[in-house]
């Protein structure tokens, strides 16, 4: 669907349940045709967010609109699919017979080659869904969250009972829906894949955005150089360093957060505890860590304070 209007867009977003406040007064627009990533820690809000832009959950305020429609109508009228985190498939029937029968409620349907090509399911088309992997599920849920040949596609954690053969293959092919514009939102733990294939990152945590830009702008809010050297023995020592904002152990190895890396390197080598040293700026996980932080060492910047950064920047 070409269109001048936004994709998704989604006003003062709340819900609650109980006292827990899920989503708090989220605002987006998602362009038509985009890619666009949704990241969070777990509780983050995520989850809840696209229930409600699927309809499947009602807002405690704010509006949600698909294609200038309300959630249940653009969904009965076709222009969304959808991929669940988890969810059951019916025993006792084929691959081909479940995605024939999805595909039948939708106005418009792939060709069922296209959509066992794609979802690499051509070679288990005839078995039934109850013998296949939990991967080969996996794939399944994709196939009919694309039977419909929807204008919109939403993932929730895609890849997570994937292989990672099985995850390229699942890119390459969500690559061919981008190019011929469908539009496609996904949530995912894996930050590697938002940063090879979204055109645009959002950081969602405690219910509210806290960065949205693309892979590049949300990895320049980083405050710090990640220095990581082998160690075997305490490690206490290091959070004194010159410019180290915070130490983590990781297997044989400590990573240093530092705001001087320059610093912090030269105080590493006076002490002689450059060991199986590497050093990294501004990658994706350092940025998503930093953001959703509530340690008071990891400093975090607010979403407003981002949007003035690039700006300036």
């Amino acid at each position: 669907m070409t269109s001048t209007h936004p994709a998704v867009r989604l006003h003062g977003l709340r819900k609650a349940f109980g006292t827990i406040t899920a989503v708090d007064g989220i605002t987006l627009d998602l362009d038509s045709g985009s890619t666009v990533a949704l990241l969070g820690p777990n509780g983050a809000g995520k989850s809840t967010t696209i229930a409600m832009l699927l309809g499947l959950q009602v807002p405690d305020a704010g509006t949600v609109r698909v294609f200038e429609q309300d959630p249940d109508q653009a969904v009965r009228a076709g222009l969304v699919g959808a991929m669940p985190q988890e969810g059951g498939t019916p025993n006792r029937v084929t691959v081909t017979e479940l995605i024939r029968f999805v595909g039948s409620a939708y106005p418009k349907t792939l060709p069922m080659a296209e959509i066992l090509a794609a979802a690499h399911l051509t070679e288990v088309a005839d078995r039934r869904v109850d013998r296949l992997s939990g991967g080969q599920r996996q794939r399944v849920r994709f196939a009919m969250a694309i039977a419909g040949n929807p204008d919109l596609i939403v993932l929730d954690e895609p890849t997570a009972a994937l292989d990672v053969s099985a995850r390229r293959e699942f890119w390459d092919s969500m690559r061919r829906f981008a190019e011929r514009g469908t539009t496609i939102l996904f949530s995912t733990h894996y930050l590697e894949e938002a940063d090879e294939h979204a055109d645009r990152v959002i950081v969602i945590d405690r219910g509210r955005v806290v960065a949205d830009g693309t892979s590049d702008e949300v990895k320049r809010t980083v405050p710090f150089t990640t220095v990581s050297i082998r160690v075997d023995g305490p490690v206490t020592h290091l959070a004194g360093l010159p410019g180290v904002a915070g130490v983590e152990v990781r297997g044989d190895h400590a990573v240093l957060r530092t705001r001087d890396a320059d610093a912090t390197v030269t105080a590493l080598a006076a002490a002689g505890a450059i060991r199986d040293i590497s050093i990294s700026r501004g990658n994706l996980e350092a940025a998503f860590l930093a953001l959703t932080s509530h340690d008071p060492a990891i400093p975090s910047q607010p979403a407003t304070d981002l949007a003035t950064d690039l700006a300036i920047a």
